[in-house]
């Protein structure tokens, strides 16, 4: 039997229901406990209000929203099909010859409509967002400011010295950072005023200081001085630079790939980056995916009785799941796996788990 119009909308309003409600819990929880861990935070610091403090939860919230969301899908399935076997609705569909990928169907297209929706629309706005509360962090909670700016052609960073900061302008990078070509520095005391200027060849970061060569060093009282070589301390090192970028959660899906194509034309490492972009384009298969799971622990209570232990291992599955996506991850990081396998890896697993044990369910 063809599944109809109006069985479709039905079905596809009580997943986005149940949807909906879970969302509503978990948007509420995760927003009480990033509030408290915030005030937390700020607990000793001046000039915060608890004003401040819901303004950067609730900035806070679209990025923590959208990791969770494989988990409202689960769950969100999972009360659908319970409620839907709890009212026998399930049992006269299936008896009107009403197959289980038929029925499926509304919520495998709404989840992953619902995926694609995040990914164009949600994530840019996310992104905004998150952007926003790093910069609300790093000044009232972190007291700090970025090391880092930069641009399709040049780079700068920012040191502060014992005796001032130093700005620093670099045509480009070479091994992560570590080399800096074309390098023009300015210093300047402590009260912020000029006092030197500083132009270099190259610049290597060693441990503790700047290695520069063919140097020219001019300041406003004295005239130029050339030099081969020049060191110039810093308590920069190559992690602080690296990890200075912009997060990728803090960039909207749209910009990541000109933001990858400008850090490795300045010679860093956009893997992380990288793994991300790929990461929010495999978002809307997990979704549908773990539709498919949920409706996996679901009609098998259903039709064993064991609805509470069912429950649980559907639950268990979804943790499974977030442990075995970290690993993952990690190890496209870390080089062990190819950046597009490590992203795609995930979602291709939950889908093939959930297709197998529907196709055991349905046929076996």
């Amino acid at each position: 039997m063809r599944l109809s119009g109006n069985l479709s909308l039905y079905l596809g309003r009580q997943f986005l229901k149940n949807v909906g409600l879970i969302c509503g819990i978990l948007v509420s929880i995760i927003f009480l406990v990033d509030f408290i861990e915030l005030l937390r935070r700020a607990g000793d610091k001046e000039n915060i209000t608890i004003g401040l403090v819901v303004q950067m939860t609730l900035m806070r919230l679209p990025d923590l929203t959208q990791k969770l969301l494989p988990f409202m899908a689960l769950f969100g399935g999972m009360l659908t099909f319970f409620r839907l076997s709890k009212t026998s609705e399930l049992t006269i569909i299936r008896a009107a010859g009403v197959s289980v990928w038929q029925f499926l169907l509304p919520s495998l297209v709404i989840a992953f409509l619902t995926g694609a929706f995040v990914l164009t629309v949600f994530n840019p706005l996310a992104a905004t967002m998150e952007a926003h509360f790093e910069q609300l962090e790093a000044k009232y909670l972190e007291q700090r400011s970025n090391l880092l700016q930069l641009s399709s052609k040049d780079l700068w960073l920012r040191q502060v010295d014992p005796d001032g900061l130093s700005v620093i302008h670099a045509r480009g990078a070479l091994n992560q950072g570590i080399d800096l070509t074309e390098v023009i520095i300015f210093k300047y005391d402590r009260d912020e005023q000029f006092t030197s200027r500083i132009e270099a060849d190259r610049a290597r970061l060693r441990d503790g200081y700047w290695d520069l060569t063919d140097v020219l060093m001019t300041s406003p009282d004295q005239p130029g001085t050339v030099l081969d070589t020049m060191r110039l301390d810093t308590s920069l090192t190559v992690n602080q630079i690296q990890e200075s970028f912009a997060s990728p959660k803090t960039i909207s899906f749209w910009e990541l790939p000109q933001f990858i194509n400008t850090l490795e034309e300045a010679g860093f490492s956009a893997v992380r980056h990288r793994l991300y972009w790929h990461s929010l384009l495999a978002a809307p298969v997990l979704l549908a995916a773990m539709v498919l799971v949920a409706a996996t622990f679901s009609l098998r209570a259903q039709r064993q009785g064991r609805t509470g232990l069912l429950v649980m291992a559907g639950i268990a599955t979804g943790f499974v799941f977030y442990f075995f996506t970290d690993i993952v991850y990690a190890l496209g990081m870390s080089g062990g796996l190819p950046v597009q396998l490590a992203a795609w890896t995930p979602a291709a697993t939950i889908a093939l788990f959930g297709l197998s044990m529907m196709f055991h369910l349905e046929d076996g």
